[in-house]
């Protein structure tokens, strides 16, 4: 298959999944060996548009971000979401994926620790569905450090592949009084200094693996990436405001069926 056109069918599975509860590092690995594209220069293109679908949370929460990254007005924002919130949230995380890197690389990334995290995740989410009561915070700048410090907690189930960051944090933000708007806006907002430094770990360590020759299908997927999930993620937050997580728990075990069947035949 053409390169740009598996960097255009993978940069909107990127787009797509990064930040809808649905996996995107599962969907990432179930696609790429459908469409056989695997190896180090798959390593080198879904760290560029990983990216890409950093820098729209970037442009669509800029004021928050510009906001917390003034820290000499940190006493003035007492009540707000902070950057030391996100530090609180992303802190479980790093911890864990920084001890664990390695076991889970190699353990952890094949299509059936994938379909085994899609159906455990959906069912976290329709138990978190079931159990939430009334939230007490609706609004993402009102949340508490202690909220902050469980939605990281429940951050790290998303260091197995399939169980979804954003399904795992807005799961826990249920658990802990946030309503599903809160909670994915802390899940979007916290997943961009995580990514970032996840993705520049990688790239230190493939940066020679790097080809001027592929160049082209970097840029394409990375600006498919960025206008698939800007556009994914302004969708979601309305979606949220009107319905619940179920859709997306049923839709986790449907992709688990079917990649069962076509990876292993049964």
């Amino acid at each position: 298959m053409n390169d740009s056109i598996i960097a255009i069918i993978i940069g909107i599975v990127e787009g797509v999944t990064e930040f809808l509860p649905v996996s995107s590092t599962g969907h990432m690995i179930l696609v790429g060996s459908m469409l056989g594209f695997d190896g180090e220069k798959a390593s080198v293109f879904e760290v560029f548009i990983q990216l890409g679908a950093i820098l729209s949370i970037f442009i669509l929460y800029f004021e928050k971000f510009k906001k917390m990254a003034d820290f000499s007005r940190i006493k003035e924002l007492n009540g707000s979401l902070t950057a030391y919130h996100v530090l609180v949230g992303i802190l479980p995380v790093m911890i864990i994926g920084y001890l664990f890197h390695k076991p889970i690389k190699a353990f952890l990334f094949s299509p059936l620790t994938v379909i085994v995290g899609l159906i455990a995740g959906g069912i976290l989410m329709l138990i978190a569905e079931k159990l939430s009561e009334r939230p007490v915070t609706v609004d993402v700048e009102k949340i508490t450090y202690r909220q902050a410090f469980f939605v990281g907690l429940f951050q790290i189930l998303s260091l197995w592949p399939g169980f979804s960051r954003s399904g795992s944090t807005i799961s826990g933000g249920l658990f802990f009084g946030m309503s599903r708007t809160a909670a994915a806006e802390f899940s979007f907002i916290i997943a961009v200094p995580l990514m970032l430094v996840a993705c520049f770990y990688d790239l230190l360590k493939i940066w020679h693996m790097l080809d001027f020759a592929d160049l082209q299908m970097i840029c394409i997927g990375f600006i498919v990436a960025f206008v698939v999930a800007y556009l994914s993620v302004v969708w979601f937050i309305r979606f949220l405001n009107q319905s619940t997580l179920a859709s997306f728990a049923y839709y986790r075990f449907a992709v688990a069926i079917l990649s069962y069947w076509y990876f292993f035949g049964i």
